[in-house]
């Protein structure tokens, strides 16, 4: 990337604050826009695009390129916009994708009722409670992303729906969006912002266990059991629509794509490979079409383009947020980190981290707990959060979720977070 002279470079980093500033409030005022679009439905279309909180870091990233086009040249912006790394959208929208498909879902709900009939409470408040905890905690296996994708399919018919009042809808999306940002700290591959110093700390599985895992779990469930006992008034089986239900998917079906999953894991950071597995996963579903429900491509390039603009964005922003985090103290540390990665996503927070030169271990840990304790503040804070967006907002007033909503709702379950890595 060619370097640009100095006073341009502070004057860009400057700009690139000011649009990295309006995008976030972009966010906060989405529900707004798409309010808008109702009133005024010459302009829906653009009031609904301008509402779809998975378009506005994608639509500010390219306020930002075409600003530096204008400032730099062109071959400066788009050599900047070629030396991200995108391996994370590309991995999201895979995941998405596969883990959504009939197959996996099915199976992963049967697993889930066959457990549900056998603890002795109604079914549907022991497969919340499972859809909040367990599913979360299964994202340390098959990583966060593909673990919200399954959650927020499985809640959605259940949960996130409209005769649920919305401060109820918005305590379980905290819940759901804390559990899963912390779920994903048993092992050191599943979470971003633990994948991000897992090499360069020699941070291996063995050690997030017994350093955060074991913390998170209980967090988990506390969180999940506080959020279906306020629920369960409102907890219903999914009604059955008067469609014919569906077959059974052959065993052989369900291993491919079991398989399929799992190998896209195993290779989530090489997208080369993945994408391949993903291009023989949409000719398989193409050949067994019977067995298959609409792929959720729309969505998951929504939020794909979503991480792909905080990837170009946040690239911008080291410059005011490194000297934050070198500059703190173990525990002011943890609160910091835990603030600011509700404006940030918490993986480029402990990137930062990981480039401080004799960062100590306490330090260390106050960082990573604080990012993934506040991973659930924002859409932002974490990169699954946009895919439980994009999954359940249709359950949401103006099928939208509004950022002040899900703030106050994951206030709860960021403090027992919080606590559970701080005090254990």
């Amino acid at each position: 990337m060619p370097t640009p002279m100095p006073p341009t470079d502070t004057t860009l980093q400057t700009i690139a604050l000011a649009i990295f500033v309006l995008a976030l409030a972009h966010t906060f005022a989405a529900k707004q826009f798409e309010r808008l679009s109702h009133r005024f439905p010459r302009h829906a279309g653009l009031f609904h695009l301008l509402g779809e909180i998975e378009v506005v870091f994608g639509f500010w990233a390219i306020v930002l390129i075409v600003v530096m086009a204008l400032m730099q040249g062109g071959s400066s912006a788009l050599a900047y916009a070629e030396s991200r790394n995108y391996t994370e959208p590309l991995f999201v929208f895979v995941v998405m994708v596969v883990a959504a498909s009939r197959p996996v879902l099915r199976t992963v709900v049967a697993a889930v009722d066959q457990i549900a009939r056998a603890v002795p409470l109604p079914t549907p408040v022991a497969s919340a409670w499972l859809g909040l905890a367990a599913v979360p905690l299964l994202g340390s296996l098959i990583t966060e992303p593909a673990a919200m994708t399954i959650a927020a399919l499985m809640l959605a018919p259940q949960i996130f729906r409209p005769q649920v009042p919305e401060p109820a809808k918005y305590l379980a999306l905290g819940v759901l969006f804390v559990n899963i940002s912390i779920g994903g700290t048993l092992t050191s591959y599943a979470a971003p912002p633990v994948l991000m110093v897992a090499a360069t700390w020699q941070w291996e599985s063995a050690f997030m266990f017994w350093a955060f895992g074991w913390k998170a779990t209980l967090a988990v469930l506390l969180n999940a059991t506080v959020a279906t006992l306020v629920l369960r008034r409102h907890l219903q089986a999914p009604a059955a629509d008067g469609a014919a239900p569906e077959a059974p998917v052959p065993l052989p079906v369900v291993v491919v794509h079991l398989g399929l999953l799992a190998a896209v894991v195993l290779l989530a950071h090489h997208p080369v490979a993945f994408l391949a597995l993903f291009l023989m996963f949409l000719g398989f579903t193409q050949a067994y079409q019977r067995h298959q429900s609409p792929l959720i491509i729309k969505e998951a390039l929504l939020v794909a383009f979503f991480l792909a603009g905080l990837v170009v964005l946040g690239g911008q922003q080291a410059w005011w947020l490194q000297p934050i985090v070198s500059g703190l103290e173990p525990l002011a540390l943890f609160f910091g980190a835990l603030g600011l990665t509700a404006v940030t996503d918490n993986a480029a927070l402990t990137y930062l981290g990981s480039l401080i030169a004799g960062i100590g271990d306490e330090s260390k840990y106050m960082l990573v707990a604080g990012a993934v304790a506040g991973g659930g503040l924002t859409v932002i804070a974490n990169a699954p959060n946009p895919a439980g967006v994009a999954l359940l907002k249709r359950g949401f007033a103006d099928e939208s979720i509004g950022a002040g909503g899900l703030l106050l709702g994951a206030l709860g379950p960021t403090a027992v977070a919080a606590a559970a890595f701080l005090l254990l």
